[in-house]
């Protein structure tokens, strides 16, 4: 009987190179944004907050990152009608707002990734560059 297996986990030179490129990408669009790297088991990895981003959105960001993760998919696929139940349940930790995403890589989810301060299409934009800089995908295989 095996009582271990092994896993991928995130390093923090992903996360962090994910964020450069989400600076990055930020800066293009003209948004200054929070952005939050978590690991699968939700622990914050690396986060940031661009020059000129919301306050309140850097606890945004980190509860999309950790949604994504938990989830293994985006936040916008996260059921509307489990979100105000997840939310209660999770103390608020949980949401279904856009710009959360998964990080998977070789198929398996090994963390999330959130964006904070600008509108729904930019935020995932954001993360998006996130995800490319590292090779990652944002959908688990079929």
């Amino acid at each position: 009987m095996t009582f271990t297996k092994p896993t991928l986990k995130l390093t923090h030179d992903a996360a962090l190179t994910a964020i450069h490129a989400a600076v990055a990408k930020a800066k293009e669009i003209g948004w200054a944004v929070d952005i939050v790297v978590v690991d699968d088991g939700c622990n914050v990895v690396a986060c940031v907050r661009m020059d000129g981003a919301k306050l309140l959105s850097m606890f945004t960001a980190t509860t999309k990152a950790a949604s994504a993760a938990s989830h293994s998919r985006p936040t916008t696929e996260i059921d509307a009608q489990m979100a105000p139940s997840l939310a209660s349940a999770s103390g608020g930790r949980l949401t279904n707002m856009a710009g959360g995403l998964p990080i998977v890589i070789d198929g398996i989810c090994v963390g999330g990734i959130g964006i904070g301060s600008a509108p729904d299409d930019e935020d995932v934009a954001i993360a998006r560059a996130g995800l490319a800089a590292i090779g990652a995908q944002e959908r688990m295989p079929d």
